[in-house]
């Protein structure tokens, strides 16, 4: 069990969990089809949702958010992960791969100029990463950040960032110039959304995740002050990008494992319900048999991504245990999807039927965040190092 002390004690966050997880299933839930009919969030769910903190969940509560700590936050994505993922999305990058790198890497003054707006939504922040060419490994940046007298100047395009369409504040990682000496040399950047020289494209017309927003990014000659630079070093961000990605990445999974709950709970009420030749198609023991990989897969995940969040939460392990949970939880949800329009049939390949939406939306988790093939690597190359240490 985790033995640390929690961010918010447990009395409090489990009425915390309760309230969120009622307006999943009494508030979100309903308003699904709208949701991915119009490819947007309704203004009024968005004001529930700033209300009731989540877009500050995992942001220090020094700084106006709730202050969860990764083991209550992988609780949270499990609640979240139930409903449409574009809800998550909304609020995911403040409080994830962008919040983070401020709470893990700012100075204090850039923690007092952002975190309280990005933990109430007054801020939308964007984790600009991704680039073409460059997508899981952020080695592969070609976006520089060139000093010029007392700033930098930042020229590049991002891919896919998602949020980017209304983001007040970028988190850009560019490639120093000239280049260090040592180190990765890449830094990350605090980059207001209006600074000039920005363009931001067209929102991507995605397989799913209706209402999730995603956009390439332009930067042009947009000139930063230097207290732009995150923790005022520009070798902080590689180790940013690390960190912030493989914490995302035990979040990502518990999102994983909230969808495939939601598509076993539809594949049972659909198999205990639907009919065929008057027998109910939940006493077939194939259909069983598929009801029971499903149950298996969605079991392992939540004890998966429970152990990863204690392991991180500890110290234990910050890099292994991080790329297998999103791993085994992203690729189960995958399978826990197809055997839910399965089981649906012919009814389960319609559009506004929950499984076909989650059956798409999934696919995506494989890819973002570092792909699956990416997690591999980590994986197996971590394992050796680990080896190869122990036997100096």
């Amino acid at each position: 069990m985790y033995s640390g002390n929690p961010a918010v004690p447990d009395d409090v966050f489990d009425d915390v969990l309760h309230q969120i997880d009622d307006f999943v299933r009494t508030r979100v839930v309903p308003r699904e089809i709208e949701i991915m009919n119009a490819d947007v969030i309704p203004a009024d769910l968005r004001a529930q949702v700033a209300d009731m903190g989540l877009f500050g969940f995992a942001i220090p509560q020094e700084w106006g958010g709730l202050g969860l700590d990764l083991v209550q936050d992988v609780e949270l994505a499990m609640v979240l992960g139930y409903t449409s993922l574009a809800v998550r999305s909304m609020v995911g990058t403040n409080n994830g791969i962008a919040g983070q790198v401020l709470v893990g890497f700012g100075t204090d003054e850039q923690k007092a100029q952002w975190l309280p707006g990005i933990a109430s939504g007054d801020i939308v922040a964007s984790f600009a990463l991704t680039e073409p060419g460059a997508g899981s490994n952020p080695a592969g940046l070609r976006t520089t950040a060139t000093r010029d007298g007392d700033g930098w100047v930042i020229d590049g395009s991002k891919r896919f960032i998602t949020n980017a369409t209304e983001a007040d504040l970028f988190i850009v990682f560019a490639r120093e110039q000239p280049a260090p000496e040592s180190g990765q040399g890449i830094a990350v950047f605090l980059v207001p959304g209006d600074a000039p020289g920005i363009q931001v494209g067209a929102k991507d017309a995605k397989m799913g995740q209706e209402g999730s927003r995603t956009a390439d990014v332009t930067f042009s000659q947009v000139r930063v002050r230097a207290d732009a630079l995150v923790g005022e070093s520009a070798d902080v961000g590689y180790r940013a990008a690390m960190t912030s990605l493989a914490r995302g990445r035990i979040h990502m999974a518990g999102l994983a494992v909230g969808q495939a709950q939601r598509a076993l709970d539809e594949s049972v009420e659909y198999a205990a319900t639907s009919t065929q030749a008057g027998t109910v198609i939940g006493e077939f023991q194939l259909v069983q048999s598929m009801l029971a990989d499903q149950q298996t897969g969605v079991l392992a995940g939540r004890a998966m991504v429970r152990e990863a969040a204690r392991a991180y939460a500890t110290g234990e392990d910050r890099r292994i245990a991080p790329s297998a949970a999103k791993l085994f939880c992203t690729e189960m949800v995958g399978k826990v999807a197809d055997l839910a329009v399965q089981i649906h049939g012919g009814t389960g390949y319609m559009r506004e039927v929950p499984v076909e939406r989650i059956y798409r939306d999934v696919r995506l988790m494989r890819l973002y965040e570092g792909t699956s093939e990416i997690q591999r690597l980590i994986i197996g190359g971590g394992l050796v190092r680990q080896a190869q240490r122990r036997s100096r």
